[in-house]
């Protein structure tokens, strides 16, 4: 059961590094600056920049975990001893993660804006206060879901981490969300239903058996990338139609 939940943890950490560790990086410098000059308006509006941008890639980025699980756990470790049950267990393990992931990618870009003001103990005691939260959900979770029980309460616990952060940097005043936030909540949320729609069908396709491919490897991952460079089609070009212009978020 341990190694289920640390091969499915690999999953959710490379979106988690890549997207969240990189936004948190690029965040930090300019934070820092704007707080250097007392630029408020700046210092907010660039975590309102990396919190949108966040928003765009860890939901979609969230449903493909959710909904791929099992097919991204096949392909990349359905082979030797590696059984078809593991696939599965391992698969529930991934797309309870998935739940938290918007959490996880979101504490990267909301700390920087504590460390910014040279407040590392709040982020800290937060993280904290999360891990003693993460240990009592696990008394709910682990019986009801077993060894996915523990994926499900890192990642509840990951969505308040986020929110905690959230709620201390707009109650100190530090951030303020720049305007038309429902409005992109609706787009990105529309499209990732609509992309979430295309990731269902085809999981549901009986000739796209994953598990069933373990003797094609090659053949399992022409399949899943087609899948995914389909389903970010989808979502990129729904969001064109629904009005989102993402040029216009890059520039800022």
């Amino acid at each position: 059961r341990v190694s289920w939940v640390s091969f499915a943890d690999r999953l959710m950490e490379f979106p988690t590094a890549l997207l969240g560790v990189a936004l948190g990086t690029v965040l930090l410098p300019g934070l820092s600056k704007a707080r250097a000059a007392n630029d408020d308006h700046r210092y907010s509006k660039q975590l309102d920049w990396g919190l949108r941008l966040s928003v765009l890639l860890a939901l979609p980025s969230a449903f493909g975990l959710w909904l791929l699980a099992e097919p991204l756990t096949a392909l990349l470790y359905h082979y030797g001893r590696f059984s078809a049950y593991d696939v599965t267990m391992t698969a529930q393990a991934a797309a309870a993660y998935a739940l938290g992931l918007l959490g996880l990618i979101g504490v990267k870009v909301l700390a920087p804006g504590f460390y910014a003001h040279q407040d590392v103990r709040t982020p800290v005691k937060i993280a904290l206060a999360m891990l003693v939260l993460t240990q009592a959900l696990n008394l709910l979770t682990v019986p009801w879901f077993a060894h996915a029980g523990l994926a499900y309460s890192i990642s509840m616990a990951a969505l308040c981490n986020a929110l905690m952060l959230l709620l201390g940097l707009l109650r100190r005043k530090l951030f303020t969300p720049e305007p038309g936030w429902a409005r992109f909540l609706f787009q990105v949320l529309s499209a990732n239903l609509l992309m979430a729609a295309w990731l269902h069908w085809t999981g549901t396709q009986t000739w796209l058996d994953w598990q069933a491919m373990s003797g094609t490897p090659l053949l399992r991952a022409v399949h899943v990338l087609w899948v995914v460079v389909a389903a970010a089609v989808i979502y990129f070009i729904s969001l064109r139609l629904l009005g989102f212009r993402l040029m216009q978020l890059i520039k800022r």
